[in-house]
């Protein structure tokens, strides 16, 4: 979980402290503020099928291929801890937590053709592939970056301290979210903060469902999941397990899935009405979810467990629970092979073995 800019009162700041703990325990054992852990450590290219990890451990991020059964490695900056690809341009961008600098990784040579600033700690970092422009937040830090991907141009604005950043390409629109914050804001073209959708506090993750025009916000607080109309702006809120960290939609099924990090479950969500349709146990601690919309398997991983689950998406039900290295907190599947990878929380990555 990462620690906003603007923790000032010590109730809050011990609020997020113990937070930080329940979400990554053995991360903040090394080092509280800077050895963080990303739900986007990991990110595939639907343009080449190479699944790209942060291995913030040694400055490198792991690539994986399964097309030609291949992997290699390849050195960004200081501590990589978060992906965006934009797979229109064939480019990988990789925030450098300790390097203060974003890595632009050429996705047909897998070498780094680019490093530009990003101001100190870079934490979120989305792309918006209809306009060409990544978006960067940085911990501690009321300033979000734009970069122009084509000319590398950038821009700073004032706009106060996000965690999570996610753009709707269909729409050409881009959402921050901050743990703090009461609302969900969308960035308008200029710069400016042009929406304000009320969420309600302690926002955690966020999922965009381009072709419902849909937005899933998890809140841990009240245990819920908020949906948000792109068009209307109006929200349903739907209630979830404790402590809901990730959260993913199936396209195949039209449903949504929320991992409850609290209660070692999955809520599954009806896209269309709106109501939970059922709970799925899954292991101990569960962090991270990808699913694989062509095999309608969705796939968890227990932290605290060493485990993924196996879900059946038309079912809803757990086939087999796999084991997996240390601590799994991200999960990203590559759909043509069907094999999973895995970000783990001592910094390193991994292949899931789905057949053990």
């Amino acid at each position: 979980m990462p620690y906003s800019a603007s923790v000032k009162n010590p109730f809050l700041a011990r609020f997020l402290f113990t937070a930080a703990l329940i979400a990554c325990p053995a991360a903040i054992a090394q080092d509280t503020y800077t050895n963080m852990l990303s739900s986007k450590a990991i990110a595939a290219n639907t343009r080449t099928g190479k699944v790209y990890v942060a291995v913030s451990k040694s400055g490198e991020v792991a690539i994986f291929n399964p097309r030609t059964n291949s992997a290699s490695r390849v050195r960004v900056g200081a501590m990589p801890i978060a992906l965006a690809v934009n797979s229109a341009a064939n480019r990988i961008y990789v925030a450098n937590f300790r390097g203060a600098s974003l890595s632009v990784i050429d996705g047909t040579t897998d070498t780094v053709v680019a490093t530009l600033p990003a101001g100190e700690r870079p934490y979120a970092v989305a792309v918006n592939p209809m306009t060409n422009k990544i978006y960067i937040s940085n911990q501690f830090s009321d300033t979000v970056r734009v970069i122009d991907g084509e000319t590398k141009a950038t821009s700073e604005f004032k706009l106060g301290s996000f965690n999570v950043i996610a753009a709707d390409s269909k729409l050409g629109k881009v959402y921050l979210l901050g743990y703090e914050d009461t609302e969900l804001k969308v960035l308008g073209g200029d710069g400016a903060i042009s929406a304000k959708i009320p969420v309600g506090i302690h926002e955690w993750a966020m999922a965009v469902n381009e072709a419902a025009s849909a937005i899933y916000v998890t809140r841990i607080g009240d245990a819920e999941l908020a949906v948000i109309d792109e068009r209307s702006g109006a929200v349903t809120r739907v209630p979830t397990g404790a402590f809901p960290c990730a959260v993913e939609f199936n396209s195949a099924t039209s449903k949504i899935y929320v991992v409850n990090h609290e209660e070692g479950s999955v809520t599954v969500i009806d896209a269309v009405k709106l109501v939970p349709v059922t709970t799925v146990k899954v292991g101990r601690k569960p962090q991270g979810i990808a699913i694989n919309t062509k095999a309608n398997r969705i796939y968890v991983a227990n932290r605290n467990e060493n485990t993924v689950s196996v879900i059946d998406g038309a079912t809803d039900r757990v086939l087999k629970t796999v084991p997996t290295p240390q601590n799994p907190f991200a999960l990203s599947v590559d759909e043509s092979s069907g094999r999973l990878f895995a970000t783990l929380v001592n910094g390193t990555s991994a292949e899931i073995d789905l057949n053990h």
